[in-house]
């Protein structure tokens, strides 16, 4: 029993820590907040090279930009997970 627990909570805590420390920071450091957009306006604004300009999102490496768009996409205002600042 205890081994069906483990298999089924070890893909959970795996997703759950998905982005680690330098998603998170870069984030903070480019001022961006999941809260922020709903999720179609993240989707806009990652697939619009005006806006990757604009929010400086075109000087970063293609992995570290899709890392980035899925952590703003999971906690975006009206995600099951939103992060709002000042909460």
């Amino acid at each position: 029993m205890k081994y069906l627990m483990f298999l089924f909570l070890l893909p959970l805590s795996l997703y759950s820590h998905s982005y680690n420390k330098e998603t998170l920071y870069l984030a903070k450091k480019l001022h961006l907040y999941g809260g922020e957009k709903a999720v179609i306006q993240w989707k806009r604004v990652f697939s619009s090279p005006r806006h990757l300009k604009r929010y400086k999102l075109c000087t970063l490496d293609e992995a570290s930009r899709k890392k980035l768009e899925a952590y703003l996409i999971a906690h975006a205002a009206d995600s099951d997970q939103p992060i709002v600042p000042g909460l």
